[in-house]
């Protein structure tokens, strides 16, 4: 960090010409606008964004800037459209759903141009909100084409019956399309959807114990059946991985980033694993000031061609916790092993400190566990099986929402959930507090849905 008790912001807090800071989205990263000037992060972001620009380094975000301040020149804008009208007789937009409202105006651009364009989507899967999500948009530019251009597909390629009458359950309300039709390998399939209720308000193993149970029963193979949660921590606490709250501490930090490591040979997502313990690392070290600095330092360090990964995987090896090892014992070799590649005028010992949380976040991971994913890192992937895990949290307002009760700060956490379950192949499985069973049972029947209720023990 810059100075003593900095604070880490993410970068689109602010805008990229002037700095200005969101109030908005200042308060959603946890900072205190009551107390606290942004002036200095405000100016931090402009030098960022001015000498990013300068190294030919652009972000998306950025590309879309560029783009809109080259076609607000009615004279360039005309010229090029020209020139690609007569290049390209069509474009077709898949996914539209992920567009920005900027994206949505240069596709408009080339339409009238005079390009054919073909806009494939589904609104209802427009989960990235935090970075100018289209739902609204979308719907309105739907409308700008002909009634005979708006085609709707009902037919479904991907699910069994039950779940393509939970996808229709669970989609938000408001849309044209209310069919799922199953057309694929498992049209056939009298799988019902499975909904695991567990006791208290918070996600435990227990879920996790309990969709292996199932999985297992169906003979699918647990690597292929992930349980799916809107954020990491969830999917973590219900296959049993520890996690820690957000913290400073690079003890913890460490000690997270190695047991995700290790966990990630039980329950996937290894690149990921690996990458998160190199930014750990890296920081630990004090060779980048902080996480959120990582890929920057490794472009311009020229190690984006991944020759990073051998030493880190030794690294991730020697950080593995041997049998009758304490705490402090871990933490004894986890200095020593990174000691000799720290900068700085901070020792080691200052850096990682003992702390009285490293117990429990040093586990071993399972010999075998479904892996823990986000919503948003399976959208647009398909897996025979997947487990949707619902909070205390959310879910009551996601019912709400569902229901057709006048709810709209749901809608985003309820297309999540949507985006969820529709990634299920032949088995999904729906884990949610007890005291939101009922309701969810009588939604998905409603929509001709077949449902197994499995009630999980407090104790299990």
């Amino acid at each position: 960090m810059p100075f003593p008790n900095a604070q880490a912001l993410p970068f689109r807090v602010f805008d990229r010409e002037t700095g200005d800071a969101d109030e908005n989205l200042l308060k959603e990263a946890g900072f205190d606008v009551e107390t606290r000037n942004i002036t200095a992060w405000e100016t931090a972001a402009v030098r960022t964004q001015k000498n990013a620009l300068a190294k030919g380094m652009i972000d998306f975000d950025d590309v879309r800037w560029i783009v809109s301040q080259r076609l607000g020149d009615s004279n360039f804008r005309d010229r090029v459209g020209k020139a690609l009208a007569a290049r390209f007789c069509e474009v077709i937009v898949d996914e539209a759903q992920d567009c920005n409202p900027a994206d949505l105006d240069i596709v408009a651009w080339l339409r009238t141009a005079g390009i054919a364009i073909k806009v494939i989507c589904d609104p209802h899967q427009s989960i990235y909100q935090f970075r100018g999500g289209v739902t609204d948009e979308l719907m309105k530019f739907a409308k700008t084409f002909p009634n005979d251009q708006q085609l709707s597909m009902t037919g479904n390629f991907r699910s069994s019956p039950a779940i393509c009458s939970a996808v229709v359950a669970l989609k938000p309300p408001g849309g044209a399309a209310t069919i799922d039709k199953p057309l694929g390998q498992h049209k056939h399939d009298l799988t019902p959807v499975h909904i695991l209720s567990y006791p208290g308000t918070k996600v435990t193993a227990a879920i996790g114990a309990a969709y292996q149970k199932i999985a297992e029963r169906y003979k699918i193979p647990l690597d292929a059946a992930p349980v799916i949660a809107s954020t990491r921590p969830s999917g973590s606490h219900a296959i049993g991985q520890p996690t820690v709250s957000r913290t400073k501490e690079m003890t913890l930090l460490l000690a997270e980033a190695a047991m995700q490591y290790h966990f990630a040979f039980a329950s996937g997502n290894r690149k990921e694993a690996l990458v998160n313990l190199h930014r750990t690392i890296l920081y630990v070290q004090d060779r980048i000031p902080s996480l959120g600095s990582y890929h920057a330092h490794v472009a311009e360090t020229s190690l984006d061609d991944g020759r990073w990964r051998p030493a880190v995987i030794a690294i991730a090896n020697d950080l593995g916790v041997r049998d009758g090892e304490t705490a402090d014992d871990w933490l004894a070799r986890a200095r020593s092993i990174l000691s000799p590649g720290l900068v700085g005028t901070r020792k080691i010992g200052q850096r990682l400190r003992r702390h009285n949380d490293l117990g429990s976040v040093l586990s071993r991971p399972p010999l075998q566990s479904s892996p823990a994913r986000t919503i948003h890192s399976v959208k647009g992937m398909e897996f025979p099986a997947v487990c949707v895990v619902m909070t205390t949290q959310t879910s009551g307002g996601i019912l709400d929402f569902l229901e057709g009760s006048p709810a709209v700060k749901w809608e985003e956490d309820a297309r999540k959930i949507y985006v969820a379950a529709s990634r299920a192949e032949r088995l999904l499985v729906v884990a949610i507090p007890h005291s939101r069973v009922v309701r969810l049972k009588a939604l998905l029947e409603k929509h001709g849905c077949s449902v197994e209720v499995t009630e999980l023990a407090r104790d299990a």
